[in-house]
């Protein structure tokens, strides 16, 4: 074999078959007795076999299939489109056959080498008499069943024919397996990979007469052991050796009553041919059973399928009771046991009746009593385990079971039994008064009254009924239907029937719970098995109107003058009724009237007329009343009916709706499609010949939205790294959201995106907006101070936006500063909560809730060495233009850091990340707090929790800013002081470790007290003293020269028009030191400044009478003549005493100015001096009012000096 370097010559004569590919020439020689055949799935035109022959090669045979011939030598030529290893397989057959000793070939030795690049598949069929053996010994290493592929491309199969595959058994190499036992026609075929090496010989064949399995068996007389041959299995002979000659079945054999019988199967592995029946028989009387156990053989046919039936007889009157050790459970349905153990108790009541459960090993049922002859089947698959006792069972006379019954009063008990079952008579009263029926007991006496039954389990056979009669025919009903009866025997099959009666043309009212009820027909039950049937009684007798189920449409049914309620309750269902109502309705001419109330949205309802599809009666109607909800469209649809032969009048359909004419119809119009409103439907039946089939109706109203959707089409594009979610919050179900056409129960809008929205039927306060923003700070460049503002978002959202999230995120080395746009910030906590109109609340990145914010607090700044997340809560944002200031510094050591300046006005509460909860471990938090000048902090703590820790320590440290030295060092295991007086601005710091149980936390108060300084106390009193003393000793030494001066002094007055009087000159009548003339009784200052007064001549007129005409010291208005030249006045040639009086003031200084001046200083102040009194006479304090304070050290004003990172 080669691959065709000549295939350029050969492959001219396929050039018009194939495009070329791959080529692969061979020579081959199959040996004597071996069929190859080539063969490839692909077709002709892409893979073919070719023969070659002929001078040159010239002559060619293409085929998809080739078969050579033994001995003969040919050439074969491959050719194909695809890889030629995976295109062709080869199958080398040989058969070998064998005589009644010997096997011809003895030594089985394939071709190793032929064909090599193929996958090859060898075979060998044996061909054998019949009743050989034919043995292969396996030459080379040992064989393995195995359901895998054979790791090194050589495997094994073993089938019992070639038709046959179920008993293929699949071998590898490296295992115990040295010998394979056939039959006739049984094929061994090994696959080979390709070019996988094979060895030259692989078996050695033998063959001998076939010895079957033989057995010893052992049966005694109340065992039958059937042994029974599968027919779709190979013939296999059962031989038992019971006398010389051996009694052989191909099919059955039958064994009872023997010891150490030989049997012999002529196939070696009978167990997959035949199943054994092992059947025994168990006798009981009323008090014992003989054996009192279902005992077995385990070894007996362990290896075969095994069938156990265990046949036990029961006298009557006898409750037989089998006992499971390790307990069974009850099989539902046609499932199968997982270990193929399956066990089915079989009873036969006395009618012949068979009454079968199922059961697996292992559960809770260990007991089982029952009553008539049972047979017990335990099937047992091959190999399976049994435990040498099955079951024990005993007999005893059946028992009763007796219970105390009390009716109430108008209640009627009726126990009846079931047709078919067994005998079990039911007993009122004790003996020897007891009187005992085989069918049935009434009680109707409301007192307490003994029940026997002579079954233990009378549930199984008796069914009861409580029927109660209640009188609607007064204004209320006499009662209501209440399952007061509920534990009257609570595990039988109970009806309970309220008879309800009312005046013959008014009607009873059965109003059912807000769920309502489902009509469905009288044929199904309902799925919690609680039925309800209403039958109202005509004429022509009861009518069933309908059969309901918990949970429905219909809400009310009024039913004319009598009819019934009944409850059918199985006994394996706990009573779980209804809660009616009942009372007495109106006047009516309908038979029944159904008052329904359609769901919101999609729905269809089926609704079906009284008896169906029996016949509605004669000359009778009933009306439906529907409620239709808003914005929808309902459509009558009749899915079935029959109509009667009418002897009079017709049969109609009416609709009728408020404000519209009423709708006449027959059952073959079309009925209302897509109307709106609520409306009534009545059917109407006509006198109907009795004889055919009357009136039937089954419909279906469908209800459909009629709104139109509300849509908004959202643009976050414009929006930078902002994104929306929308979720229902509202108990409405009928509310529908979608987005891009697609119904969701949550929408969310991703960033950079635009959506189309659509609402239909849904409030806007069923409806939760929220936004959020992503806010990057990964680089210098981006990350520039920033506020947290809510861009406006599109207006046909109509919701109002429930809360806003901006998620910061940073690299390892920044930290996030959050601040308050306008003051401080306050953390919500008890004592200082916010209020409801704004909340921020801020989350680390991970999820760690740090705590809720507002605004108006001691808190100036937050900063936070993680990813923050922060969610703003208001009425409305559209009032506030920003939340918070937001900026990054470099990392922190701490996980938070809070600077705070309390303020005077109140204490400040400051409390650790996500109080009341813990901190997380193992994280630190530091408060650095400021305090103004003059004041110290008094630090509470409130509440503090400690845990324990099972890595590190807790830690509470408090040192003052720009010291080194801590005030206060405390862990989880040291008792922390309460309070702690700081005298100045300090840092305060808290570490958390990991815990082993319990959360670190803390809520600290900070109180401002005014530092006492009593240096600055007695240095203020001595300064006040002597302040005293200096003012005591000016104003004795002013008041004396005073009184010096005047006694030396004149007053000069300046008159700007009219004559000057200067003091030399003496005008007056007597001489100064002669009168008393300049001695002042009083000085009239609005006489001294009589300038300011405006009109003088009112002010003289006012003037007292002894000051006028008298020469006194005091300044008068000046009468003379103006006009004229002022007088000539001689000076006198003396110089006046300089000591006793002051030269006059400049013109622009005196009192009367030729126009107002306003000083610089302020006046109001008592720094300000007049210059132009300061020697005058006259010059005194001046009293401005009450007394500015004075700020007396400008030590206050003094700016706090900065904090550094490097002071901490």
């Amino acid at each position: 074999m080669r691959l065709c370097g000549t295939c350029a010559l050969l492959g001219l004569l396929f050039w018009t078959l194939f495009d070329s590919s791959a080529c692969l020439q061979a020579v081959i020689r199959p040996d004597k007795g071996t069929t190859v055949t080539v063969s490839t799935e692909l077709p002709l035109d892409q893979c073919s076999v070719c023969t070659v022959s002929g001078v040159n090669d010239t002559q060619t045979s293409c085929l998809s299939s080739q078969s050579l011939v033994p001995e003969v030598e040919i050439k074969l030529l491959f050719n194909c489109s695809q890889p030629i290893e995976q295109a062709y397989t080869v199958v080398i057959a040989r058969t070998i056959e064998c005589t009644k000793d010997a096997c011809s070939p003895a030594t089985e030795k394939p071709q190793p080498s032929i064909l090599t690049e193929f996958t090859r598949t060898f075979t060998w069929e044996v061909k054998a008499p019949e009743k050989i053996l034919v043995s292969l010994d396996i030459l080379g290493p040992g064989l393995m069943e195995m359901s895998q592929p054979c790791p090194n491309g050589i495997q094994y199969l073993v089938a019992t024919s070639k038709t046959n595959d179920k008993g293929r058994i699949q071998y590898c190499e490296g295992g115990s397996v040295t010998r394979f036992d056939l039959l006739n026609e049984a094929v061994v075929s090994l696959q080979v990979k390709p070019k996988a090496q094979v060895d030259s010989v692989l078996f050695q064949a033998s063959a001998g007469p076939l010895k079957g399995r033989k057995m010893d068996i052992t049966v005694n007389s109340s065992t039958t052991v059937v042994i029974t041959r599968n027919p779709k299995e190979p013939e296999c002979e059962v031989c038992s050796m019971d006398g010389s000659t051996p009694n052989c079945s191909p099919t059955e054999k039958t064994l009872t009553n023997v010891e150490k019988l030989s049997l012999e199967f002529s196939c070696l592995k009978p167990q997959d041919v035949y199943t054994v029946m092992i059947k025994k028989k168990i006798e009981c009387t009323k008090t014992s059973c003989s054996p009192a156990a279902g005992a077995v053989d385990p070894d007996l046919f362990k290896d075969f399928k095994r069938s156990l039936k265990w046949d036990i007889s029961v006298p009557e009157r006898t409750v037989l009771t089998l006992d499971f050790p390790g307990g069974l459970n009850e099989m539902s349905g046609a499932n199968n046991c997982q270990d193929g153990h399956e066990y089915s108790v079989s009873t036969t009541k006395s009618d012949g009746e068979i009454k079968t459960k199922s059961y697996c090993k292992g559960g809770t049922v260990s007991k089982l009593d029952l009553l008539g002859a049972t047979i017990v089947n335990v099937e047992v698959p091959k190999g399976g385990e049994l435990d040498s006792t099955a079951f024990s069972v005993k007999a005893a006379p059946r028992g009763g079971r007796m219970m105390s019954v009390t009716p109430d009063p108008d209640t009627i008990i009726l126990i009846q039994r079931e047709p078919g079952e067994p005998d079990c008579s039911v007993c009122e009263n004790v003996a020897p008064k007891q009187k005992c029926n085989p069918r049935r007991l009434e009680l109707k006496d409301p007192t307490n009254t003994s029940v026997e039954f002579t079954c233990p389990r009378p549930q199984d056979v008796f069914s009861v009924n409580i029927n109660r009669d209640i009188d609607c025919r007064e204004t209320t009903c006499s009662g209501n239907i209440v399952q007061v009866e509920s534990s009257l025997f609570p595990d039988f099959n109970r009806t309970f029937t309220w008879y309800l009666t009312a005046d013959p043309t008014r009607t009873f009212q059965l109003d059912f719970p807000e769920s309502g009820m489902r009509q469905i027909p009288s044929t199904e039950t309902c799925p919690d098995g609680h039925s309800y049937t209403l039958s109202i009684y005509v004429r022509s007798g009861p009518q069933n109107i309908g059969t309901f189920c918990k949970g429905g449409t219909v809400t009310t049914i009024l039913g004319l003058y009598r009819g019934s309620m009944s409850l059918k309750v199985p006994g394996d269902r706990k009573l779980d009724p209804v809660d009616f109502k009942l009372t007495v309705g109106p006047e009516t001419t309908m038979v029944a009237i159904v008052k329904v109330n359609l769901p919101r949205g999609v729905s269809e309802t089926d609704f079906i007329t009284a008896n169906y599809p029996g016949d509605f009666p004669d000359d009778q109607q009933t009306q439906w009343d529907f409620t239709v909800p808003g914005m929808h469209n309902y459509s009558m649809h009749f899915l079935d009916h029959t109509a009667p032969e009418c002897l009079n009048k017709e049969v109609e359909v009416e609709y009728h709706q408020n404000g519209k004419k009423v709708t006449k119809l027959t059952l073959t119009d079309p009925q209302p499609k897509h109307q709106q409103g609520n409306f009534n439907m009545v059917l109407k039946n006509c006198k109907t010949n009795r004889t055919l089939q009357g009136l039937a109706l089954k419909y279906k109203v469908s209800v459909m939205r009629s709104g139109h959707p509300v849509l908004c089409t959202v643009d976050l594009t414009k929006h930078q790294g902002v994104s929306l979610q929308i979720e229902k919050v509202g108990s409405d179900p009928y509310c529908e959201m979608s987005i891009d056409s697609e119904v969701k129960e949550k929408i969310n809008v991703a960033a950079g995106t635009k959506a189309s929205l659509s609402f239909l039927d849904c409030p806007n306060e069923d409806l939760r907006l929220t936004a959020s923003k992503v806010i990057g700070c990964q680089n210098l460049a981006s990350c520039s101070p920033t506020l947290l503002t809510v861009p406006k978002l599109d207006s046909c959202l109509r919701m109002p936006l429930h809360s806003f999230t901006w998620h910061i995120r940073i690299s390892q080395d920044r930290t996030v500063d959050l601040m308050s746009p306008t003051g401080s910030l306050r953390q919500s906590l008890p004592g200082q909560e916010c209020n409801h109109s704004l909340s921020l609340h801020v989350v680390e990145g991970d999820g760690s809730p740090i705590g809720d914010f507002c605004f108006d607090g001691s808190i100036e700044k937050v900063q936070v060495h993680a990813n923050v997340s922060v969610t703003a809560t208001t009425q409305n944002f559209h009032k506030r233009k920003a939340f918070l200031n937001v900026s990054f510094t470099q990392e922190i050591p701490e996980t938070i850091i809070y600077r705070v300046s309390p303020k005077m006005s109140s204490p400040s509460l400051l409390a650790t990340p996500n109080w009341p909860q813990g901190m997380n471990p193992p994280s630190t938090v530091s408060w650095i707090v400021t305090l103004p000048s003059q004041y110290q902090a008094l630090m509470q703590f409130v509440n503090i929790s400690q845990p324990k820790c099972k890595d590190r320590h807790t830690s509470i440290k408090v040192k003052m800013l720009g010291q080194e030295e801590e005030i206060m060092s405390r862990r989880e295991d040291e008792q922390a002081e309460d309070k702690l007086l700081v005298p100045h601005s300090f840092y305060l710091n808290m570490s958390n470790c990991i815990p082993d149980e319990g959360q670190f936390g803390a809520v600290i108060k900070i109180t401002l007290q005014k530092k006492t300084n009593l240096l600055a106390i007695l240095l203020g009193i001595a300064g006040a003293l002597l302040l005293l003393l200096i003012v005591l000793a000016v104003v004795c030494i002013v008041t004396k020269k005073k009184k010096k001066d005047r006694m030396n002094k004149e007053s000069s007055i300046y008159i700007g028009k009219g004559n000057i009087f200067r003091p030399g000159d003496m005008h007056f009548t007597k001489s100064r030191s002669d009168n008393e003339s300049h001695v002042y009784d009083s000085i009239d200052e609005t006489m001294v400044y009589g300038h300011l007064l405006g009109d003088s001549s009112s002010y003289a007129d006012s003037m007292q009478d002894h000051f006028k005409g008298i020469q006194v010291d005091s300044y008068q208005t000046f009468t003379g003549p103006v006009d004229g030249g002022l007088p000539v006045i001689k000076e006198p040639d003396h110089e006046p005493e300089m000591d006793h009086f002051t030269t006059f003031l400049d013109p622009s200084e005196t009192f009367i100015p030729s126009r107002p001046r306003t000083p610089i200083d302020r006046q109001d102040s008592l720094g300000f001096q007049d210059r132009r009194m300061v020697d005058n006479e006259l010059y005194t304090f001046k009293s401005t009012g009450d007394m500015n304070p004075i700020r007396l050290s400008g030590v206050d004003m003094e700016p706090q000096p900065p904090i550094s990172e490097e002071s901490l």
